[in-house]
């Protein structure tokens, strides 16, 4: 599946002209996406970049998933948005990151704090990842709303088109799955090793 250019870091995995492609999407308040994620670092990442089994044949696309049933998703999406356009080469980090921390915002511990106190929140995330503190400035700029009462903020459209993406695809829940672009209902946040080499054994055909 493709992207547009703005998002190119969602690739988080392998090289961008693999001829495989395994989207993921994943939600930062969700913990089986916190638990997929982990296994992106421990498992798949070593085998799709440099050096790996499958590097140049398959790479791995995070497709954010925004779950409206969590108060706070939309929010940490939106931050997420925000580090690819102002420091894309830590994305990824800053996401496990969000997923370590997903707890603090999570329905309960979120529900007596404004959307603004919840930016705070991730802007520390961002701040305690992102080095460079002027792009850390930047991270921050992107997330204030805009003069319109209802404008959003600078990366809404970004988030609008991750949003028509997952509907597009008929993706409702994360994380789900799409191996070439067809969803594989198999793959589960419980796999690990052996459950991930099988299915790529038997996918990967170049």
């Amino acid at each position: 599946m493709t992207l547009q250019p703005s998002l190119n870091p969602l690739v988080v995995a392998g090289t961008s002209d693999a001829p495989h492609t395994l989207d993921v999407f994943l939600d930062y308040v969700c913990p089986f996406s916190a638990k997929i994620s982990r296994t992106i670092d421990s498992v798949l990442k070593p085998w799709f970049d440099k050096g790996g089994k499958y590097y140049g044949k398959v790479k791995l696309i995070v497709r954010l998933q925004v779950q409206p049933w969590h108060a706070s998703s939309t929010l940490t999406h939106e931050a997420a948005l925000a580090v690819v356009r102002a420091s894309p080469d830590n994305f990824w980090v800053f996401s496990r990151k969000l997923f370590d921390e997903q707890e603090n915002f999570f329905d309960i511990p979120s529900s007596t704090l404004t959307p603004l106190q919840i930016r705070e929140k991730l802007v520390d995330i961002a701040d305690s990842v992102i080095q460079d503190k002027g792009k850390v400035e930047e991270f921050k700029e992107l997330l204030k709303l805009k003069g319109s009462p209802n404008g959003g903020v600078a990366v809404t459209d970004d988030l609008k088109y991750t949003i028509k993406f997952s509907r597009q695809n008929g993706v409702h829940v994360s994380p789900t799955a799409l191996w070439d672009g067809l969803i594989a209902n198999e793959i589960s946040s419980s796999w690990g090793e052996a459950e991930w080499s099988k299915f790529l054994s038997e996918k990967v055909k170049v």
